[in-house]
Parts: C-alpha cells; sequence; structure tokens
C-alpha cells in the first residue's frame, strides 16, 4: 500500500485562522485510490519549515508519496516550490505539466502554477495548488502513473530495478 504525507503550507492555517480545507481533500482522494495517509501537518509559508517536514517525511518517516498544498502561486510568500526545489534530488517535470494542462481546461490561471515534483530517497514529492477544488483536480490528472513511478523508483519493478 502507498503511504501518503500531507503537507498543509499556510501561513492562516498553521496559526489556527482559517481551517484546512485542501489537506482534508487530499486525504479523501488518495484513500478513495486505497492509499494510506501517514502523515499529515500544517506549516507556515517559511521555506525552512516546509523543507523540515518533506526531509523528516521523506528520510525519516519513508513515506511514499508526499503531497504538499499552497504556496504554488505568484505572491511574495509563496515559497513552496523554492522549498522543494531545495529538497529533492530529481526533478519529475512531466507531473507538473500534465497538471497544469489538466486544470487550464477548467481555469486558465492555472498556468500561473510553479507546482514542482521531484523524488527524494525513495519518495516522490509533489506540489499541489491551496484550493481544495485545484487539488482534487491536479490529482486526478496524476493519480494514475504514480505507482507505476513510485514502483521503479523503490526498485520493485523488474527489469527497472538495477
Amino acid at each position: 500500500m502507498i503511504t501518503v504525507g500531507i503537507i498543509t503550507v499556510s501561513d492562516k492555517c498553521s496559526r489556527g485562522v482559517r481551517i484546512d480545507e485542501s489537506g482534508p481533500a487530499i486525504r479523501e482522494t488518495v484513500q478513495n485510490a486505497g492509499w494510506s495517509v501517514s502523515d499529515y501537518t500544517i506549516v507556515p509559508d517559511e521555506a525552512d519549515k516546509i523543507q523540515s517536514e518533506m526531509v523528516r517525511m521523506a528520510d525519516e518517516e519513508n513515506i511514499d508519496l508526499i503531497l504538499t498544498t499552497g504556496g504554488t502561486g505568484l505572491a511574495p510568500r509563496d515559497v513552496t516550490p523554492e522549498a522543494t526545489m531545495e529538497v529533492i534530488q530529481r526533478e519529475i517535470p512531466g507531473l507538473t505539466e500534465a497538471m497544469r494542462v489538466k486544470t487550464m481546461e477548467n481555469a486558465p490561471a492555472a498556468i500561473l502554477s510553479r507546482s514542482v515534483a521531484g523524488t527524494r530517497g525513495k519518495s516522490i514529492i509533489i506540489n499541489l495548488p491551496g484550493s481544495p477544488a485545484a487539488v482534487k483536480e491536479n490529482l486526478e490528472a496524476i493519480l494514475g502513473v504514480l505507482p507505476h513511478g513510485l514502483e521503479i523508483l523503490q526498485g520493485k519493478m523488474g527489469d527497472h530495478a538495477k
């Protein structure tokens, strides 16, 4: 079973001023896919805190799939992509390209998303937008390929295992 870690990036949610709706939207979507959420946290829009949670989930908790929500736009405090680039070892641009193409059909502003996806060790890390609807739409675009990607990354795929 695929294990999932969720990191909600939001100043307001981390202070308790706003209720996180995107993290639960991720939880619902991945659980409907038969995956298990093994970690969930909320952090402010601060690169060091975002990085620290990604590293903890990948390196210490050995979580398969780490999904962030929030901080991928153009606002000055939107630093999730930069934090992610510091943590990942290899980028997977096809995932974010597919997410942008799919969501542009309903929301042309989706092209402004700066989401990043990549690997760290045997984990895949993907940035998702901050709205619950966009989270679901983005995940729908890539959900089907993630098990295969994880099998290859983790050496569970026959000829791909080296």
